[in-house]
């Protein structure tokens, strides 16, 4: 289960809605051995997409120094899926390299049922999880 802070909700699908038509990306972080996600961080989309994203490698460095600086680590990775409902690609299974991370999706397509969604991505195996949101 995932443990994510209201607002960070709100902000990861505002975020998606401003970047649409191309797919958004960030990361969410959490101070070291906390449960609840804490700390939004918007990421560039180096793809410049609408079907795909990768982070801009330089900022990615940065943002993860800071996180170390900070005794932070990225609990979550999240990103849009512009034309498609809230559920991993291939190319999302491919990419998911880290077991302990969740894998967010926000859909911008609209009236989507789920727009938002959480998963564990462990061995290109796709588990959904539940969202508890902590006011």
């Amino acid at each position: 289960m995932l443990s994510i802070r209201a607002g960070l909700l709100e902000a990861m699908l505002a975020q998606a809605r401003r970047d649409h038509p191309l797919e958004t990306c960030g990361i969410i972080a959490a101070p070291l051995g906390a449960k609840t996600a804490e700390r939004l961080i918007a990421m560039d989309n180096a793809s410049r997409s609408p079907t795909f994203f990768s982070f801009d490698p330089r900022q990615q460095l940065r943002v993860w120094r800071e996180l170390d600086e900070r005794d932070e680590e990225c609990r979550v990775i999240y990103h849009s899926h512009t034309a498609s409902v809230a559920y991993p690609s291939a190319d999302d299974v491919r990419h998911a390299g880290d077991p302990n991370v969740h894998y967010v999706i926000v859909s911008t397509v609209p009236h989507s049922e789920s727009p938002v969604r959480s998963f564990r991505i462990i061995d290109n195996k796709v588990t959904e999880e539940s969202i508890h949101i902590v006011r």
